[in-house]
């Protein structure tokens, strides 16, 4: 197969989602003594698609070794060490490549991630705007720009008017304004949150997208009847869709009638076995009905593993670790609002891969992660559950972050689609309000997010203490009981895959 061929084959595999197979096509493309730039660029951009960006990286760098003059080889290094976390090469390769002759937004919009991951934020506001400015009606940097300036401003005009300036642009106006809708949401305006989606509803009856997000705010204000109208016009539209079955799911699930949730989330099962979201349903359909999968799915105390770190070597004991760790991490969170797309509300989070800090305490801490990850898989053991079966005993992180939560700060129940495993890991805790009789800071599991009929209130609990490293099930619901007291919470959390 002639290379050309070779890359339109694994390009349409990409397209298909058939990524592993995709990888083996590229591959052969770069096995010879001096495989072309392109060939080691598809091959890189294949292993990312497949979540193996460590391993593109190498690829990237013989691309930059033999093609160093080539601004497209920094631009693509840059990309993979931005997805990797480490942001403060991915803006000198950025920097190289538009020594080289890059204009490209896209490359503007790589380095307006990496500097916003170390910190630059004036320089990071200059980058989106170059990006923008190139390509003003690219989404995805403008819903990113948005969120960037409400966390740096807290000013929702300012973030809002990045969206505005994108529509007129010539944007798609449903991701807009999917987007606006977080915004609002995010600034504690749920009422206008739930407005503007009603409308987009009622205005572009050809959006599943836009129904799909009306019915989560309709269902977060507990206006089922509303609800349900929205998802009937998703179905309308893309009645196959597994989004559009999830919600019509969740709905059922709102209005009392969970045997047809049930049945719905079954159904699509079949087509996608290792979905996170649909187990995470699944879950609350079945404990609704009363059905014994529940307890297969969500065996907390079989399921849930709580270990203390052991200190790292270089440190006297755990709390100088801690120390130094919470003082690296402090110097990431300064933003003073929380992200619009997340799941955290009332304080600050990093927005870049912490697992590609150079930071001796961050570096330190991920490396000690390796003992308790491997027990915790030792202990899950093989089995037909939808956690267990997928357990090789062997693991890729694929997300990593931190959050500091203020005094009224909590985590919205949630679950993690793109893991298999999550995590919470205890830097600083709110001990005065871990101590509460409602259980003030403690992470919680078992409740979703919506109003259900019958309700279903948390059932397990796991307090936190700093040192302390809980992992679990991706699709389990946790969230934090709000607290109250003066004090700040700090938490590291990954996602890992089996490998």
């Amino acid at each position: 197969m002639s290379e050309a061929a070779a890359i339109e084959r694994a390009e349409a595999l990409s397209a298909e989602g058939k990524t592993a197979e995709a990888v083996a096509i590229t591959e052969a493309l770069v096995t010879g003594p001096a495989p072309s730039h392109l060939a080691l660029a598809m091959h890189s951009g294949a292993l990312k698609r497949d979540g193996r960006s460590l391993e593109a990286l190498e690829f990237d760098r013989q691309a930059v070794a033999r093609f160093g003059e080539n601004p497209v080889a920094w631009h693509n290094i840059a990309a993979t060490l931005d997805d990797l976390g480490r942001a403060e090469e991915a803006v000198e390769a950025c920097e190289n490549a538009f020594r080289r002759g890059m204009d490209a937004p896209q490359t503007f919009a790589v380095y307006a991630r990496a500097l916003r991951a170390v910190g630059n934020h004036q320089r990071a506001d200059y980058a989106y705007r170059q990006s923008l400015m190139r390509a003003p009606a690219e989404v995805g940097v403008a819903s990113e720009f948005a969120n960037h300036l409400w966390m740096i401003t807290g000013d929702l005009k300012v973030a809002d008017s990045a969206l505005d300036s994108a529509f007129h642009a010539g944007a798609p106006p449903g991701p807009l304004l999917i987007a606006k809708s977080a915004l609002y949401e995010a600034s504690g305006d749920l009422e206008r949150a739930f407005s503007l989606m009603e409308r987009s509803s009622e205005r572009m009856p050809g959006d599943a997208f836009v129904h799909m997000a009306a019915v989560e705010y309709a269902l977060r204000l507990n206006r089922v009847t509303a609800a349900e109208a929205f998802s009937r016009r998703a179905e309308g539209v893309e009645p196959r869709s597994r989004s559009v079955i999830q919600y019509s799911a969740i709905v059922d699930l709102a209005a009392g009638q969970p045997a047809e949730a049930f049945r719905k989330l079954q159904g699509a099962l079949k087509d996608h076995p290792n979905d996170q979201s649909l187990w995470g349903w699944m879950a609350v359909a079945a404990r609704a009905v009363g059905d014994p999968m529940y307890q297969w799915l969500c065996d907390y105390e079989k399921m849930v593993g709580v270990y203390d770190l052991e200190t790292p070597a270089g440190w006297p004991n755990l709390e100088a670790f801690l120390a130094d760790l919470a003082n690296e991490l402090k110097a990431v969170h300064v933003y003073r609002q929380h992200p619009t797309n997340q799941s955290m509300r009332h304080g600050s989070q990093s927005m870049h891969m912490l697992s590609g800090s150079n930071a001796p305490p961050i570096k330190a801490f991920f490396e000690a992660l390796e003992k308790p990850i491997r027990e915790h898989m030792a202990w899950l053991g093989q089995g037909d559950d939808p956690l267990r079966r997928r357990n090789t005993f062997d693991y890729r992180m694929v997300g990593a972050w931190s959050v500091r939560l203020k005094p009224n700060g909590f985590h919205r129940d949630h679950f993690h689609p793109d893991g298999w495993l999550s995590s919470a890991f205890y830097v600083e805790t709110p001990d005065t309000a871990l101590d509460t009789e409602e259980r003030q800071g403690w992470i919680r599991f078992g409740q979703p997010p919506f109003m259900t009929d019958p309700p279903m209130p948390a059932e397990h609990y796991v307090r936190p203490k700093p040192g302390r490293l809980v992992l679990f099930p991706s699709y389990f619901w946790h969230g934090t009981v709000p607290f109250t007291t003066d004090e700040v919470r700090m938490t590291i959390a990954f996602d890992v895959v089996p490998k």
